[in-house]
């Protein structure tokens, strides 16, 4: 569309009991995403603060702020417990964190990949290349929130979304 990503900062959280059947499988654990690990931690960063749009913003913010990011960090069997242990990764690093940390605090998420390009943004343009972000689901709708780049970014070409990075390989 040419346009940044949505930004609906009133969007409300659902009360678990209301969300839709197809919501809830991306309230659960996955392979990347363990959430029974990180529970506790969530509920301690995140539990006494704001809640919906309010509340994953919270998070994307210390997403990006916890992890360093690194191409020489990458590992396709990092985990979001480990990259919140070890505070490296890539995008994909930031997005499973990001998704756990909202799964454990009841707000169904979705791993996303594709593109981003370098629309909108100043120069220096590194190369292209593959990207990974989430969406959380707010006020019965699914919201784009990118923990990595941690602001809406235009031009997102997405090609798969799923619980993590192995339903979308």
């Amino acid at each position: 569309s040419g346009l940044p990503d949505a930004v609906a900062a009133g969007a409300t959280q659902t009360p678990v009991e209301l969300l839709p059947e197809e919501t809830l499988v991306f309230l659960l654990g996955s392979r990347y995403c363990e959430t029974e690990r990180l529970s506790t931690i969530a509920w301690q960063l995140f539990g006494n603060g704001p809640t919906g749009w309010d509340r994953v913003r919270t998070i994307c913010d210390f997403v990006h702020g916890h992890i360093e990011f690194g191409y020489h960090h990458a590992r396709q069997t990092r985990t979001a417990w480990e990259a919140y242990v070890d505070k490296t990764g890539v995008c994909r690093d930031y997005a499973h964190l990001a998704v756990a940390f909202c799964r454990c605090m009841n707000i169904p998420a979705r791993y996303c990949t594709g593109y981003l390009g370098d629309i909108g943004m100043p120069p220096p343009y590194g190369p292209m290349d593959f990207a990974a972000w989430f969406e959380a689901f707010l006020d019965g709708h699914w919201y784009t929130f990118d923990a990595r780049n941690n602001m809406p970014r235009i031009g997102r070409v997405l090609i798969a979304r799923g619980r993590d990075a192995s339903d979308v390989a």
